[in-house]
């Protein structure tokens, strides 16, 4: 009886962390089991992750107290009862979690098996409630923005600061960090010497603006981009070529600075 062959080894993805913004929008439902905090990536950030919830769950009980607190409107009751379930509601990877036009211009959807493993390997997102987490994390729906204050805690910013930088860097372990998060949830834990990306529009005249919808959609395209070649990526020279290589055009503005101009 022939010897069975040996497990196949792991595909060596080249050492990329690709850092996403989060969404205000996520799909709901879900098929995995309710949030296991001490299971998703960077497990150092468990105890913050832990209030946060807890402290979502129990401002939940008020309606009113909550949309004051994450500026909702009138009609937000879904996103409350959201929030009212973190830790009984079912989850998915985070790469399905979040919607928008960053994550339509990504397309996970038609990712093949092996593109999606890719995706989980190298994407990151960060997010207000569970400070950073990777692609592949079965979270729940929730409602939390980086600017927003809950009340009797100190900022996200000020809860997140002495952790998530720390763990972040911890994560990369040596990688090319390609930081394509907004300031905002930048601002809650920096990673120091990662790609960053500007996307611009270029007018006629020469001038360039920061227009928010084209800056999602190239973000978006950039990180597809990052997912599907087959190159190795060491720096920012070698992303801008991936980007050019996919139909995005590109100036390197500094040694950290990808522009990407529409």
């Amino acid at each position: 009886m022939p010897e069975p062959p040996p497990p196949r080894a792991p595909v060596p993805y080249p050492l990329v962390l690709v850092l996403l913004p989060p969404s205000e929008t996520k799909s709901d439902g879900g098929a995995g089991a309710p949030l296991d905090l001490a299971g998703l990536a960077m497990p150092q950030l468990t105890a913050v992750r832990d209030k946060l919830v807890t402290e979502l769950i129990e401002l939940a009980k008020d309606p009113d107290a909550t949309r004051k607190a994450l500026a909702l409107g009138k009609g937000a009751d879904v996103e409350i009862a959201r929030n009212a379930a973190l830790r009984t509601s079912p989850t998915r990877p985070a790469l399905e979690r979040y919607t928008g036009v960053l994550y339509d211009a990504l397309d996970a959807k038609a990712f093949s098996k092996a593109q999606r493993e890719k995706a989980y390997a190298r994407l990151g997102i960060g997010s207000a409630l569970f400070g950073a987490i990777r692609a592949g994390d079965p979270i729940p729906a929730y409602r939390l923005s980086g600017g927003s204050k809950l009340p009797g805690l100190p900022t996200l910013s000020a809860l997140w600061r002495d952790c998530l930088p720390e763990a972040l860097v911890a994560e990369a372990a040596g990688e090319l960090v390609i930081d394509l998060r907004s300031g905002t949830y930048q601002q809650l834990g920096r990673v120091p010497g990662a790609v960053t990306a500007n996307v611009l529009t270029e007018h006629p005249d020469g001038s360039r603006t920061v227009v928010s919808h084209f800056n999602k959609h190239h973000k978006g395209l950039l990180a597809r981009a990052l997912v599907m070649t087959r190159a190795d990526p060491t720096d920012i020279k070698g992303v801008a070529r991936v980007a050019e290589k996919s139909g995005l055009r590109t100036e390197i503005a500094s040694p950290t600075e990808l522009l990407i101009l529409t």
